[in-house]
């Protein structure tokens, strides 16, 4: 504990210019004769701790001293650091555990270049979930103790195509991919690897029975999942109206995007064939042709026909008091 407590008192002087003993004190939850002694025991240790007294004193290490970077150069610190702010938006990890890592990074970089690493600070990475509340939160925080402990866990799922079932899961680990959070583990339902939504996910129950942790690594499931969207996709065809050209370039690639001289664009692409894709072509309304594959404008005509037919001439909603 002493040996973790003094790496603590000088990952926290590397980055702060000067810290008060009351300070230390009430941050490590120990007496202020135990942050004296410890302080003792660094100076002794060769690091260069300097004292100031008055209002404005406290304890500070020596601007020319830094630890060892074990070889890391001072751009490879900086996109540690913008990694590691990162991943904190995610919510993946406890904030003070990521506020810890990047005291820890702070703490290789010496105070002379304290102002390079702000003026560096040029790239910002944000992964915040679209969905963050409470309950969603706490589901995250259930399955992240699951796998940690290898905890068999038990939910009601439901899948891609609407059906409901009954899982019981080793979970081997967590996936953000797109804005949404994902599972991976293995079902005893099933007899095999599977991947999981975790907003599909309902009636979580983490069970007291434990596991032993396959071999499979969950980077191998991750990537074997993503080679197989990869594989069940289906090329599309559109044009698009002059007046949806900003859509176009926030959704489609550059390079997939040939601009006519009426204005209007035409878009040659490829998407998973998935059933949300025909919700995705919907959303750019009137300003759509789909020209191929004929099978999706079908099923396209067929959802905008669907949801006509809720409404009116009026625009007012039929069947308001009964099942649709």
């Amino acid at each position: 504990m002493k040996l973790e407590r003094l790496m603590a008192i000088t990952i926290i002087l590397l980055n702060r210019k000067r810290v008060q003993a009351q300070e230390l004190a009430e941050r490590l939850e120990v007496s202020l004769r135990t942050i004296y002694r410890d302080l003792d025991s660094l100076c002794h240790a060769g690091i260069p701790i300097v004292s100031y007294t008055g209002t404005e004193g406290g304890y500070e290490i020596m601007d020319s001293f830094r630890l060892d970077r074990q070889m890391l150069s001072f751009d490879e610190l900086i996109a540690l650091t913008t990694a590691l702010r990162g991943l904190q938006s995610t919510q993946a990890m406890n904030r003070s555990d990521i506020d810890n890592l990047l005291d820890k990074v702070g703490a290789l970089v010496s105070q002379a270049e304290k102002g390079r690493l702000a003026d560096r600070d040029q790239i910002h990475i944000e992964f915040t979930p679209w969905r963050t509340s409470e309950a969603e939160r706490s589901k995250y925080e259930a399955l992240h103790k699951a796998v940690n402990e290898n905890r068999l866990i038990h939910f009601r799922y439901t899948d891609g195509q609407g059906a409901e079932t009954e899982r019981r899961i080793e979970p081997m680990g967590l996936a953000l991919k797109a804005y949404s959070w994902y599972l991976h583990g293995y079902c005893l339902n099933r007899q095999d690897y599977r991947t999981f939504r975790l907003s599909r996910i309902r009636g979580l129950e983490p069970l007291t029975e434990t596991f032993t942790r396959r071999p499979m690594p969950v980077a191998i499931m991750n990537q074997g999942w993503g080679e197989q969207l990869q594989r069940q996709r289906i090329e599309l065809t559109l044009r698009f109206q002059a007046a949806a050209k900003v859509a176009v370039a926030d959704h489609f690639e550059e390079k997939e995007i040939e601009r006519l001289q009426d204005g209007s664009l035409i878009v040659r692409t490829t998407f998973p064939d998935e059933k949300w894709l025909i919700g995705f072509l919907l959303h750019f309304k009137s300003d759509l042709v789909i020209l191929e594959p004929v099978s999706i404008a079908a099923k396209v005509r067929e959802a905008a026909l669907a949801v006509s037919a809720l409404y009116d001439g009026e625009g007012r909603a039929l069947n308001v008091n009964g099942p649709l």
